[in-house]
């Protein structure tokens, strides 16, 4: 008999233990040296959807975005659209980010927010 899938849960997003990511390639950090850590909480069981927690440290680095819905829990931060707006992230904004727009990550304060990307 297969395993009941998991009808809800909650995580205290707050003080969720989160992994270390590898430094991006030198060409994505522009100033300062940032750190990157992540958890991912939980996926659809056909992989299409992915939620998770993300923080990176002050700095400024490249990103090459996904379809992202994310809202912001701790810091600050500046990010620059190519080609469009500049958003400025703080607690409580809810940003939304489209599969391939380039853009750059200026953090002021360590910056966490939960976030969840959309395979199409």
């Amino acid at each position: 008999m297969a395993d009941a899938p998991v009808l809800g849960f909650t995580v205290d997003v707050a003080s969720a233990p989160l992994e270390p990511l590898p430094a991006p390639g030198p060409a994505s950090i522009v100033a300062g040296s940032p750190t990157f850590a992540m958890a991912v909480i939980d996926k659809s069981p056909d992989g299409s959807v992915t939620r998770g927690i993300w923080e990176m440290t002050p700095g400024t680095a490249t990103d090459v975005e996904e379809d992202e819905l994310f809202v912001v829990l701790s810091g600050r931060a500046t990010v620059e659209i190519e080609g469009g707006d500049t958003l400025d992230l703080g607690p409580g904004t809810m940003g939304v980010l489209r599969r391939g727009t380039r853009t750059t990550w200026t953090v002021h304060e360590t910056l966490r927010k939960v976030w969840q990307t959309t395979e199409r």
